[in-house]
Order: C-alpha cells, then structure tokens, then sequence
C-alpha cells in the first residue's frame, strides 16, 4: 500500500512506486513466482482522512472500530509520503496490528526512536550535514554576510540550530532570520502572510532558504511575486518539488544553488514516464484527469473515455512545471522503499521454505509482523549499484549533489550540476564546485559579494558597530605610533630596523618606509605553500599498515611518502623558529615600551628547545608513541609559546596592579635607569 498527497509532484512518487513494483515482477531472482500487487490512498491535509485510509487498509472500513470486513489481508506493508505529519499520525493504530511501515520522506530524526515507533522504518539516507555542506558553500565563496529563511516544524528548528552553530564555528554572520509558517503549524498565520522580505529586512547578498515537504508552494510562490533578482538563493532539494504546478515567473530564482542528495541514475524511468499514458493504466483515474487537463482531450458521451487528444501525448513533453522527468529525491526514496519490502519479503520467504523442508510441515499463511525482523537487518543493492539499509545505526551520511538552477530564457528551469558535497571526504576536500559553469542570479555578472563590512585598509583597525554582528564594523584610523600588523615576526623585524638601521641616508631605512616587513609572513607563508605543493605533487603522505612495532598487531599509520621533502618543511619551519629567536635576541635591550622582546626571546628559547629535543626522540620511537611524541611537542611548544608571554602580564595584571599604571611605569622604568642590573 502507498500512502501520499496527491499533486502534480507527488504524481512522480507513485510513478516511481509502479514502475519498482514492474520492474520487480520481471526480474527471475527477486521474489520469483509471485508477483506483487498494490492498494494506494490519497489524503489532503486531513488528520481523519488519514486514519480513514489506515482504517480501510487495515479492516476494509472505517465506520465501525476493531470490526474488519476483510476475511484476509494481502497488504504486508504500507509506505507513506512525505508529510511529517503522516507517519506520527497512523503509526500507533498501525502498530496495534504490528504492521510494517516505511516512510520515503526525508529522514526524520525524531523517528528513530524504537520505543515510540517501533514498527517504522525511514529509507532516506541521513541529511545531518545539510548544514555544513551550505556553510562551506559560504567559506568557498568567503560570503560572511547571509540572511536565513526558515519553514517552523521540528525540522526547521533543528536546521535553524545546526546552521547557526556552523556559522558560529566559522565566522559567519547571520543578518536576519525569518521563520515561515507552514499550514500543518500555523494555518492561520501563513495565510495572512504576505510578505517574506519587507523594507526592513537587512540589506544581503545571500539568503539560505530551509524547506520543508509541506504546503510550500505558496512560499516559493509569494517569493517569486516579489521578483527579487539580485539574491543568491541556497536551499535543500526540497524546493525541487515546490517549484512544479505553477505558472509565475521564475526570474527571481535564477542562478539558485540546490543541495540535491546524490543518487545514482535509474535506468528506465524515463522510458517508462514517456509510455504511461491512461489507455495503459485504465484503472489511473488521476492519469486520466491529467491527459484531459494538459493535451486538450474530450470525454465521449456514453462510456466517458478519452478521445482527440493532442498527438504524441507523453508526459516527457509536458512543461518542467507541469511535470518534471527528473526523479526527485522522494521518488527515488520510493523507489528504494518498494525494493527494501522485496528484499525482505522475499528473505522471510526463502527462509519460510527451508523450515517447511527441513521439518516437513504445511505452507502456513503469510502475516505482516512477521515482516519485522527482515526489514531491520535488511542490506542491499539496488539496480542503481547503491546500497539500501533501514537501520537508523548503519545507515549512511548522505553525499550531495550541488544544483544550479538555470532559468533563463523563462521556461528553461534546468538543474545543472555544478558540483559535490561529500561530508566523510578528508577536510579540505569535501566540497568540490566548477565555478565556470555557474549561472548567477539576474543582474550579477560575476561571483557575487557579500559582507557586512569591507575589509580595513593598513592603517585602519576595525571599530565594532554596537548591537549589531561580529561581521559589522566600521575602519578608524589607527592612533599615532601604532601600526596595524600584530604578527611576531614582523613586528619585532620592525622595531629593530626602527631602533637599529633608521639612521639618516643609511640604505635600509627606505625598506622600512616602503613597508618591507608587511610582505615578510605572505613570502614566508608562500615558500611553505611551495614546499608542501611539491610534496604532495610528487610523493604525498598515504596510509600505511605497520606489522612490526607491536607483537600481534597491525597498527595503522601515516607514511610520509617522500622523506626528502618532509625535512624540507621540517628544516624550513626550524629555520624560521630560529629566525625568530635570533630576531627577538637582537631586541631585547629595545625599550619596553615598543615591545615585550625579552618574553620573546625567552619564550622562543622555550620552543626551540622542545623541537630541537624532539627530533633525536622522534627518530627513536615506533607506532603510537611516535604520534604521542608529536602531539606533546606541539602542545608543549604552544603552551611554552603563549605562557611566557601572557605570564608576566597576568602577573602584572593580577599581583602587582600598582605597577599597571602610567605613574607606576615611570616609577619603574626611574628606578631601572639608577639601578641598572
């Protein structure tokens, strides 16, 4: 049984339902001598209407409670549609019977629980990671400037909290977040909703929309009114569905970016979409409404049948927005779901057989709890080569698949994929996009900006605008005798040259007034940036297995592939420790007042003696130790780095706060000067 909304978008879920139950019937190694049959029900957003379809799958009526009309049931499971509501909705009832359920909606995490749900099962992969996906998209395009529309629900709830978070961790500004009623939350409030960006929505590039499968279209549809063409919308593969059955002009949503679930191709659909047509499924009454409406048919007078439709009649040439060829990710989940009963079923089958010849006993009659303990440990491989599982435990991260939406000339509406997501990648390397083939919104002609302040030029710090995000600031010169770079390196070369070599007519003293020490950590950082590139062109780090360090195991380690190129970068980071020591030497006679040199000088001491000890170490010890050993010296070193800095100043701060003064300093620096040591 199928149960589901029925719109022109829903139209291709039970498509997708038929066409997996016809495939099954032909294939001679799934379910063989049986072929499975189907009951669907439609509901609107009815909670009766629900249980009314729940009450007729389950006793053949709906008028009398606990009185069925069926001498015996066929049906072994039921899989419901999209719509949050639905499964919460009848899956009590269907658990008095112990009837299997299988939703092929997005993942719902709020399912899971097998205490309150026991008889139900999600065949969507899980989409934990939406919210990192769309946050690296933000990094990829450094947009720290970007506005949130959210639908209410649970759902939206958690994105809303898995979104900020990640934009939180990385620096990313939410300049407004506009939370939009949905009709099974607040009927009332969304219809009175007019208006979704008004004047006083914050001025932004950049908008991440959040849909959810319910009663959206007139979201997209109050958006699209509004034809705002200068915004970046990014969004879940949700408002794939909600963009189907109307007729507005899309100018608004060119250049969409669409976080699709990556699914393999199945081959045959759109074969099967291009044949269906009523004369093949008489019993479609919905197929038969849907060729009347679109190919300009009439019904005869005396058996109603259809006649002088349009030639050529096949949903394949309808519209995008009347139908979309395209399998969806609910379609596809479908599909999916319809394979995970077969399997089951036909493991409770095989297994049933060998009982019955093993103990030689009668063929008894099949019952849908019995379904149960197949469909949680069932693992498969569809047709498409991807692997199906309904445990919520082993089930699998979802990989996405990164859409453009091309609207242009009006009608198009194309979803070229312009890249991958893949949250198990190695960091660094779970986003991959071709910039090239990005169509952007109307009216921007080249990747588009957005932030709330722009960067401050070099001698101007940043000044926060009170009340308002981190990313909002203004750029106030900087007071005389400060300099806006706070890099320890460069500001020590700094101080030298300026104490040491600004001698009138000496040569130097043009390097430091053409600002020469400003390009120190970009060459510095360069020269790095080419060591470890030929390293990984050449002869990368891989993983390696090491069966000797330990008696009786195998340890998994990194190799670091060419060894000549890894004391490269090692000798060029100990050279620039030196460096740095040696500079913060030569400063620490410079006065006080311009610099802390004698922390420098120490704490720099402090981190060339742990990574100079840690070298003859490092060579002598194998397996896990050789990991503890560099994780110790990094900590080590930083701790060394930063307390011998911040050390003094706490106790200043904290013990001596009589010397925290300027009349306290001059006291000091006095007494200094009598008393030199």
């Amino acid at each position: 049984m199928c149960t589901y909304r029925l719109v022109s978008n829903n139209y291709q879920n039970f498509l997708a339902f038929v066409f997996a139950i016809e495939e099954i019937n032909r294939n001679p190694h799934l379910l063989p001598n049986i072929s499975l049959g189907y009951e669907s029900h439609n509901f609107l957003y009815s909670h009766w209407r629900i249980l009314e379809s729940s009450l007729i799958l389950l006793t053949g009526q709906y008028e009398i409670p606990n009185y069925t009309c069926r001498r015996e049931t066929k049906s072994v499971a039921v899989l419901t549609g999209t719509s949050w509501a639905t499964s919460p909705q009848i899956g009590p009832l269907l658990e008095l019977y112990k009837f299997p359920q299988v939703t092929f909606g997005a993942f719902d995490p709020t399912l899971t629980d097998s205490g309150q749900y026991p008889s139900l099962y999600q065949v969507a992969p899980k989409d934990t990671y939406l919210a990192l996906g769309m946050v690296s998209l933000m990094l990829h395009f450094l947009w720290t400037w970007v506005g949130l529309l959210i639908t209410e629900g649970h759902k939206g709830l958690q994105f809303l909290s898995d979104v900020r978070a990640e934009m939180d961790r990385n620096r990313v500004c939410v300049a407004f977040v506009k939370m939009i009623s949905t009709p099974l939350v607040s009927y009332t409030s969304f219809a009175q909703q007019h208006a979704i960006l008004t004047k006083e929505t914050p001025s932004v590039n950049v908008v991440i929309i959040f849909y959810d499968a319910d009663g959206l279209n007139d979201v997209t549809y109050i958006i699209g009114q509004h034809l705002v063409t200068w915004q970046v919308w990014v969004t879940n593969s949700q408002w794939q569905a909600d963009m189907a059955g109307r007729n507005f002009i899309l100018g608004s949503f060119h250049g969409t970016l669409i976080f699709s679930i990556h699914h393999e191709e199945i081959s045959g659909f759109k074969n099967f979409i291009r044949a269906a047509n009523p004369s093949k499924y008489p019993e479609d009454t919905y197929l038969t409404m849907y060729w009347f409406q679109n190919f300009r048919c009439s019904f005869s007078d005396p058996d109603c049948a259809l006649q002088d439709c349009a030639p050529s009649a096949s949903l394949a040439r309808l519209p995008v927005n009347r139908f979309d060829p395209e399998m969806s990710d609910e379609s596809y989940n479908t599909y999916s779901a319809v394979y995970a009963v077969a399997h089951a079923l036909h493991e409770m089958l095989l297994q049933q057989d060998q009982v019955q010849v093993m103990g030689n006993r009668k063929a008894t009659a099949l019952s849908s709890w019995q379904l149960h303990p197949f469909l949680k440990n069932i693992q498969f491989n569809k047709p498409a080569r991807d692997q199906v599982t309904l445990d919520a435990v082993r089930k699998l991260q979802a990989e996405y698949d990164i859409l453009n939406f091309w609207n242009l000339p009006e009608g198009l509406r194309l979803k070229v994929k312009i890249g991958t997501f893949s949250p198990w990648a190695p960091l660094g390397q779970q986003m991959s996009l071709s910039e090239d083939m990005i169509e952007w919104a109307t009216g921007i002609a080249e990747t588009p900006h957005s932030v709330c302040s722009e960067s401050c030029d070099p001698g101007f710090r940043k000044s926060p605008q009170e009340g308002k995000a981190a990313c909002c600031f203004d750029c106030t010169p900087c007071p005389e005798n400060e300099i806006t770079n706070a890099t320890v390196l460069a500001k020590t070369i700094t101080v030298v040259l300026a104490f040491k070599v600004t001698a009138p007519g000496r040569r130097v003293r043009q390097l430091l007034i053409s600002g020469a020490p400003n390009s120190i950590i970009p060459i510095c950082s360069l020269i790095q940036l080419a060591l470890c590139g030929v390293w990984m062109g050449t002869n990368p780090p891989y993983i390696d297995t090491d069966a000797h360090s330990e008696h009786g195991h195998i340890i998994i380690v990194c190799n670091k592939g060419s060894l000549t190129a890894f004391y490269c970068v090692l000798g060029y980071l100990g050279s620039l420790a030196l460096l740095s020591f040696t500079v913060a030497f030569l400063a620490r006679n410079l006065p006080d007042t311009f610099n802390e040199a004698k922390f420098l000088t120490f704490s720099m001491l402090v981190f060339c003696s742990v990574w100079v000890t840690f070298l003859p170490v490092y060579h002598s010890t194998k397996g896990k130790v050789m990991v503890a050993m560099e994780v110790f010296s990094i900590l080590a070193s930083s701790a060394g780095l930063v307390g011998c800095i911040f050390a003094p100043k706490c106790y200043i701060i904290l013990l001596r706060t009589d010397r925290n003064s300027l009349h306290g300093f001059r006291d000091f620096k006095k007494s200094g000067i009598k008393n030199p040591s």
